[in-house]
């Protein structure tokens, strides 16, 4: 090969770009890897920026509304019962509650129509003994303690509600009716067996003949 022919390939190889550095396999396996990390990385970054949902909270429990434990009712009881008077009883409680509070029924009476299950209403009057057409609806109670006797014409049931008056006293009278024809006057009631003058005070107002 003539040596002009030479020098115008070396200048040719010369004036060339160098051309790119091989890797080899070693280093396109790095690539590789560090390719792969990042995309890792950006893919946690995004999962991390996502929002969190929050939990929501519970409803506030709302109490029951049940009636509250120092809740009274005031009952006031008159009719064939042992110790009628007024009584103060926790609310929700029945008839027969304070029935039993005013010492029970007098010894042969009956409740006649009177509920014993139903619930007590504050400030209402029970009569125990009254008969059903006092009990029924629209129609007024028989109050003993504003009722005046007739003591010729009063039951023994009648008289057990007369002040301070029981069973024995009751038939005590009736006899005495019986055995006189009748009363003529309130004060006879004196020569009945059992009643004193503080006890004759207190039924005179009332009783009549």
């Amino acid at each position: 090969m003539p040596p002009t022919f030479q020098a115008f390939r070396a200048a040719i190889t010369s004036s060339q770009p160098a051309t790119a550095l091989d890797l080899g396999r070693p280093g396109l396996r790095v690539l590789i890897a560090v390719g792969a990390l990042a995309v890792a990385t950006a893919a946690f970054f995004v999962w991390r920026s996502q929002p969190t949902p929050e939990p929501l909270a519970p409803p506030p429990a709302i109490a029951p509304l049940t009636p509250s434990p120092t809740a009274k009712v005031t009952v006031q009881v008159a009719g064939k019962i042992r110790k009628p008077g007024v009584y103060l009883l926790p609310q929700g409680s029945r008839v027969t509650d304070v029935v039993t509070a005013a010492g029970g029924l007098k010894h042969g009476a009956a409740t006649g129509s009177l509920n014993l299950a139903r619930r007590l209403i504050d400030g209402e009057q029970i009569v125990v003994g009254a008969p059903a057409a006092a009990a029924a609806a629209g129609s007024p109670a028989v109050d003993p303690a504003t009722t005046i006797l007739d003591l010729n014409s009063a039951t023994s049931d009648q008289l057990e509600d007369l002040p301070g008056v029981g069973e024995v006293l009751a038939a005590r009278i009736a006899e005495f009716r019986a055995t006189h024809g009748g009363f003529t006057s309130v004060d006879q009631l004196r020569e009945v067996s059992g009643i004193g003058p503080r006890k004759y005070e207190e039924i005179k107002p009332k009783v009549r003949v």
